[in-house]
């Protein structure tokens, strides 16, 4: 994977701007504000467009990551990269909290969301990155916990000629006072093949 280059927090806008964002250092610390989510339709019944997202564009041929600490304790808290086209076109991807268990999942919504999860227990407390590169008439998402191997999460669907934005996402759809540090956020050139 080539070297990708910081995104200042403020070179960035806001999606459903959050409780309240501070930088700490070079960190930024986001608290979600209670009930929020992004998901439509499938299974529940319900659209909800009022989770957070601090987005910047996400041309075709690039990648941006996201890195943050996973610290969730209540089901559905969760955190991780969302890459945006419409309300009804996106992506969301990264950890959590479901079954008592953090879990690495992503939802993938072309009108309606779908979403898959695996339990990674041992990322609980841990630095993660996600990284979604954009190539083709394709997202490929992959996620690692600290210094770990990456790991395949996703290969979905994105139209070549879509005008997406992408970056750090948190919500909690069952409580308010989640707070997540992401620690990075920068963007790059696409990865240059699907298997690393």
């Amino acid at each position: 994977m080539d070297q990708l280059k910081t995104v200042p927090w403020h070179e960035a806008t806001w999606l459903n701007e959050p409780e309240h964002a501070r930088t700490d250092g070079p960190d930024l610390l986001v608290t979600a504000r209670a009930r929020s989510d992004f998901w439509r339709t499938t299974s529940y019944g319900f659209v909800r467009d009022d989770g957070h997202a601090l987005l910047h564009d996400f041309p075709r041929d690039s990648a941006t990551e996201v890195t943050f600490l996973v610290d969730f304790g209540t089901l559905y808290d969760q955190a991780g990269l969302m890459i945006r086209v419409d309300a009804g076109t996106w992506i969301k991807a990264g950890v959590e909290m479901s079954d008592g268990l953090p879990q690495l999942g992503a939802v993938v919504t072309r009108g309606v969301s779908d979403w898959s999860v695996a339990p990674v227990p041992d990322w609980q407390g841990r630095e993660v990155a996600v990284r979604a590169s954009r190539s083709g008439d394709a997202v490929t998402v992959r996620a690692r916990c600290e210094d770990g191997p990456w790991r395949l999460v996703r290969l979905a669907p994105l139209a070549p000629d879509a005008a997406a934005t992408a970056g750090p996402f948190c919500c909690s759809p069952e409580r308010d006072g989640l707070e997540v540090r992401f620690t990075g956020f920068a963007r790059g050139a696409a990865d240059k093949a699907l298997h690393l």
